[in-house]
């Protein structure tokens, strides 16, 4: 896959899928600077646990719900997975996914419900994997991808009252209370 800066971005090409095209997503940097307060809180509300929610789709197009531990650094959001992993197999096959947040203990959800969807693009880029490894230290062999953000959305109960937010990159931010 052809890579057009040392972050591991791809170039221009877009992924069509069975459903037609996948929207072009954003990184999570580019979120963040256009929506900075919305995108902080849903990347901290990821923070408060390691392990989140992969949903991918499976080659016959059913769903496949994982274990993940998502991480944030150098202002992307990054999905590793050993290789040969399922998921990581999903997501060759087609890269959008959905990632929820740990909802956490209890059921009052108070810390709100978070999701993040779009699309997953492997990083080829040596450099870049040796840098994230660098860090992350993750079990070896690992894939990783980048996420490219086509939505996110947290649901929150405030006052009594259910509080949904939801960005998208050709929308911005919309709250339906």
């Amino acid at each position: 896959m052809p890579q057009s800066s040392p972050s591991g971005r791809p170039g221009a090409e877009a992924w069509s899928g069975p459903g037609g095209p996948v929207p072009r997503g954003v990184g999570w940097a580019v979120a963040e600077a256009r929506e900075p307060e919305f995108v902080r809180e849903a990347r901290e509300r990821f923070g408060r646990y390691p392990h989140h929610v992969l949903g991918t789709l499976r080659a016959d197009g059913s769903p496949r719900l994982t274990g993940l531990e998502a991480d944030f650094r150098f202002g992307e959001l990054w999905l590793g997975m050993l290789t040969g992993s399922r998921k990581g197999a999903d997501l060759h096959a087609d890269p959008r996914f959905a990632l929820h947040a740990n909802p956490g203990p209890g059921t009052d959800l108070s810390d709100g419900d978070v999701r993040v969807s779009g699309r997953a693009v492997e990083v080829a880029d040596e450099e870049v994997i040796r840098r994230y490894a660098d860090e992350v230290r993750p079990p070896e062999p690992f894939l990783l991808f980048r996420a490219e953000v086509t939505e996110i959305v947290r649901v929150s109960v405030r006052d009594a009252m259910m509080i949904v937010q939801s960005w998208r990159p050709d929308g911005g931010l919309r709250r339906v209370r």
